[in-house]
């Protein structure tokens, strides 16, 4: 019996063959495995922030879109606003990074690529960077004309107390901080992940109330005070130029142009120290200091006619003081004779104040003022003694210097009397002022009282001059409580505290 015997040789080159073709078949698989995964972005490539491995170059861009053009929320407080990035023209540059991306798909050739495939060997691609712009001009008006306009909050101001000298406190105010805005939304803009942005919101301090409540407020405490006579409040903001100016008759007001004409009284010795300073030549010595100190602090008529007639010079010297004054444009101010007793009259005055019909105060014809001359007086002494400016530098360049205005006020400064002005502030606060008032010679009553002063205080300066006149009688001490609730609510409106204080 006999059996056929395949050759070895045949099984062999048989399973050669099926190795073969496997072997081509799974190269066939890998390299259309490969063309499919070269045709997208390779595994690991990060775009603008945002994992593209394995996608399409449309694919990328839609998703970069849609990531990128996603609202900005914004929290205002409880608020929550969400910004379209096409209020600030946000605006991708996908060419460039869709460009960038596909050099990391073709940086290799596609068979020296297929053989790093086949073993593996995938080197980490670049990260493409986000590139977008904005505008910051637009996103700044968004900012303030939809964000800022609909939800800051204006400080509500304080509001008087009626009929008291005290202010009960507004509340403060809200508003963004747009630089620091700004900065954070660009940040979430150029954000695929942290797109939400809490606002810094910065707190506005209280606001004053506004100079017609103030006055309305100094109206009411005469009021409920009960005085029927004239009175003629003069207030003015040393550091914005803002200014009160009424005058005051049983309730009601009256016209304020003209200004009313009073008795100037010891008024007149801040023009006189202001002529005196304009004569003399360098520093005042001794005499005149203690001149000055007599004349202001001790309201001594002698040392002011002395003052007049030995620096000033001659019989005419209240008439220099009144040309002085009226340089100055203070029209309805002058001194038409010295101080002493039987003094003669040099000349008549007549100013568009003493010329008003409806309002007399019966002013004296030797010396008459208003509170608005005193007022832009002491402004003007201010100015000077600050900066070296005003009209007093102005009108007399070569006579008065800054040093002269700080010494004037200095001198202003030593008149304490511990009424009047000075009762309505708290102790220690430096007042620069002169007072007076008249006692009729034949009745020997009170019909007119002044004090005219600058007030200095933490928050800034300002002058205050305050005249009232009486026909019969201003009783000293219920007048001089009504002076100083003036005053001291003059002090508390220029100084009220915010509320975190």
């Amino acid at each position: 019996m006999s059996f056929y015997v395949r050759p070895r040789s045949s099984f062999m080159r048989l399973a050669a063959s099926f190795l073969l073709i496997s072997t081509l078949v799974l190269l066939i698989v890998q390299l259309i495995l490969y063309s499919r995964d070269r045709a997208n972005f390779p595994a690991g490539l990060v775009v603008g922030g945002i994992p593209m491995g394995g996608v399409s170059r449309q694919q990328a861009a839609e998703r970069l879109l849609r990531i990128y053009n996603l609202p900005v929320e914004l929290r205002y407080g409880d608020s929550i606003i969400h910004m379209d990035p096409a209020v600030a023209e946000f605006r991708l540059n996908l060419e460039g990074m869709i460009a960038a991306a596909d050099q990391q798909r073709t940086s290799s050739p596609f068979w020296g690529g297929f053989w790093d495939y086949l073993w593996g060997n995938v080197s980490n691609p670049v990260e493409v960077p986000l590139d977008a712009t904005f505008s910051e001009g637009l996103l700044l008006r968004y900012l303030q004309e939809e964000i800022s306009a609909r939800y800051d909050k204006a400080p509500s101001p304080a509001q008087p107390i009626a009929g008291t000298t005290q202010f009960r406190l507004g509340e403060p105010g809200t508003s963004i901080n747009v630089e620091s805005a700004v900065t954070q939304i660009e940040r979430a803009l150029f954000s695929p992940s942290q797109r939400s942005v809490s606002l810094t919101i910065q707190e506005s301090a209280t606001a004053r109330p506004n100079l017609q409540n103030l006055q309305v407020q100094l109206q009411q405490i005469m009021e409920v005070a009960g005085y029927d006579g004239i009175a003629d409040i003069y207030f003015q903001d040393l550091a914005t130029g803002q200014e009160i100016h009424f005058i005051y008759r049983l309730g009601s007001n009256l016209p304020t142009q003209p200004d009313i004409s009073f008795t100037a009284a010891s008024l007149m010795k801040i023009p006189v120290m202001v002529s005196t300073f304009k004569t003399i030549d360098g520093e005042p010595d001794a005499r005149v200091r203690e001149l000055f100190r007599e004349m202001i602090a001790q309201s001594l008529n002698e040392a002011t006619d002395a003052l007049m007639s030995e620096v000033i010079g001659g019989p005419r010297a209240p008439i220099t003081v009144t040309e002085d004054m009226h340089q100055l444009g203070l029209q309805n101010t002058f001194l038409a004779g010295y101080f002493y007793l039987g003094a003669p009259l040099l000349e008549r005055y007549s100013t568009p104040a003493s010329q008003r019909s409806d309002v007399n105060t019966d002013p004296d014809p030797y010396n008459q003022t208003t509170p608005t001359d005193m007022g832009m007086l002491l402004s003007d002494i201010y100015q000077c003694a600050e900066d070296g400016g005003g009209a007093l530098r102005a009108v007399f360049p070569d006579q008065i210097t800054q040093g002269e205005c700080q010494d004037m006020l200095d001198i202003l400064s030593q008149n304490r009397i511990g009424i009047l002005l000075e009762a309505g502030v708290p102790e220690g606060t430096r007042v620069a002022h002169k007072h007076g008032w008249v006692t009729n010679p034949n009745t020997q009553v009170i019909n007119v009282m002044s004090d005219a002063g600058i007030v200095f205080t933490p928050n800034g300066d300002y002058v205050l001059v305050i005249t009232f006149y009486q026909p019969v009688q201003l009783i000293f001490d219920p007048i001089s409580a009504i002076f100083s609730d003036l005053s001291e609510t003059v002090y508390n409106y220029y100084t009220l505290p915010s509320r975190d204080e």
